[in-house]
């Protein structure tokens, strides 16, 4: 590799801290000013959503406005850019596809918004924004068009020749489907485009199909996740396609943000702590949770915390089935961060009113009591039945909570299980998707808890010495992507 700059443009549909609604915003929101520090021009193109027009409005500056045709319709497509934190970041505008203040709205017009982005981001490159990228770095469905697109639409016709092409698979459970019809009305592309080698999936036009297909490089927000995905239980129908592509797939497990996540600066804290003073550190934030949510305060009694979206997903089907037995059996106390359907907001419900001096169903997003829960409590459950990276456990080792995780995706990338023989790991885990396996799993790390606080063992002390001297930064991750760049164009 030469030492000219690489220059990448990423497409996405949120970044911290413009708009959010996952961890897809995190990555986007860190990736860019990690890549800056390694001399890439890294920069990235969203909607110009209401949310952001209205907080960020004496920082936008507009550029220019065009007129897009998308089938039978001419839209206003407007372009502004802003300077944050040294990245430079583009707006696409349209007040009917994004005046709202939801990211996302009913998914069959979400269909029709997302191709007129990514129309609009593509008729925007080059002049317009005064930029010619390298790589155009989609990440998931709402970007997953961008690879055919430029290659139906520009480079057959001798625009933007050199412009390779990355897809970024956060979540593959969510694929952006619509009709033959309407992918053909919405983007102009054909038959040579719309079929079953290409962009359809089962008769249906696929976003994320399209960008495994055209994109020149795929890549998951792991390495085990990306080997997951090629089979059947975790492909979600599409593990043929990606067997068939498995030469341009890569995994690189995501960081967190090391400033932001911080128990010793964190201005959340009623105690800021390091790995060095941990033990009171912790022991004060317990009792403020404790204190909260008006559980007994009691620095000794093992405080157990979930921080997640309620879904199947992460594994709320087996916590729900060993609730009862965790907290008839033993002397802890379990606190639930999250919103989701009211099959599990009910059910957590239900275990909070039957057990009211063990358990805490706080059904709602709060990223400021999250990190108090992160550095109050001593075991964070992640059941996830699939999981393509995960923040939760690597957050939580940052703040010396000790995650308990099933062995899929991500979390099996950054966390070591106990060994009691050897004495080492940074958290616990199982295997199978089984109840009865996680509720053992939480009954040996309750019992390592009880050792230590009764002076018998050590080894949970030392789990959360080696957990939080982990380095989970993005450091290590913008380097691999950096070479994963430097490989397309060479």
């Amino acid at each position: 590799m030469n030492d000219k700059q690489v220059k990448v443009l990423m497409v996405t549909a949120e970044a911290v801290p413009f708009a959010k609604t996952g961890g897809l915003a995190d990555v986007v929101g860190v990736l860019p000013k990690e890549l800056q520090k390694l001399g890439v021009d890294a920069r990235v193109v969203m909607p110009l959503y209401k949310c952001v027009k209205e907080k960020f409005a004496a920082d936008l500056e507009f550029v220019r406005w065009s007129m897009l045709r998308m089938g039978w319709r001419t839209l206003y497509a407007g372009l502004f850019r802003c300077n944050y934190e040294g990245v430079e970041y583009y707006f696409i505008d349209n007040e009917y596809y994004f005046g709202y203040d939801e990211i996302y709205k009913d998914y069959d017009f979400d269909i029709e918004r997302f191709c007129f982005f990514q129309k609009a981001v593509l008729e925007a490159l080059g002049q317009a924004m005064r930029f010619y990228p390298d790589i155009i770095h989609c990440h998931d469905w709402q970007a997953g068009l961008i690879p055919v697109l430029l290659q139906a639409q520009y480079q057959q016709f001798g625009y933007f020749p050199e412009i390779r092409t990355l897809l970024t698979i956060h979540n593959l459970r969510f694929q952006g489907y619509t009709s033959y019809e309407k992918i053909a009305d919405l983007t102009g592309l054909d038959n040579s485009y719309l079929n079953d080698y290409g962009v359809l999936k089962d008769g249906y036009a696929n976003f994320l199909k399209a960008g495994i297909v055209y994109a020149d490089k795929i890549n998951t927000v792991s390495h085990t996740y990306a080997q997951e995905i090629m089979y059947e239980f975790y492909g979600e129908r599409l593990e043929t396609v990606l067997n068939y592509y498995k030469n341009k797939l890569c995994g690189i497990t995501n960081g967190i943000d090391t400033v932001e996540f911080n128990p010793a600066t964190d201005p959340t804290l009623v105690k800021n702590y390091s790995v060095s003073d941990f033990a009171q550190g912790k022991a004060k934030n317990k009792m403020a949770v404790q204190k909260q949510l008006n559980l007994t305060v009691d620095e000794d009694v093992p405080l157990i915390v979930m921080i997640s979206r309620l879904t199947d997903q992460k594994g709320l089907d087996l916590f729900n089935c060993i609730a009862e037995d965790l907290l008839k059996m033993e002397d802890c106390q379990i606190v639930i961060l999250g919103t989701g359907p009211s099959m599990y907001e009910d059910s957590l419900r239900y275990f909070s009113n039957k057990y009211p001096q063990k358990m805490r169903a706080c059904l709602r997003f709060d990223d400021h009591f999250s990190n108090l829960l992160y550095a109050g409590a001593d075991l964070l459950l992640m059941p996830s039945i699939f999981e393509p990276c995960g923040l939760s456990q690597m957050i939580a080792m940052r703040y010396g909570t000790l995650p308990i995780v099933r062995e899929t995706g991500g979390l099996v990338d950054t966390v070591q299980p106990y060994n009691r023989y050897e004495h080492s790991g940074n958290g616990f885990s199982f295997t199978n998707i089984n109840a009865h396996d996680f509720l053992h799993v939480i009954c040996q790390a309750l019992r390592l808890y009880r050792a230590y606080h009764n002076g018998e063992n050590m080894d949970f002390a030392n789990l959360i010495t080696t957990a939080m001297k982990c380095d989970f930064s993005w450091n290590n991750a913008g380097k691999e992507y950096l070479k994963l760049y430097e490989s397309m164009i060479e």
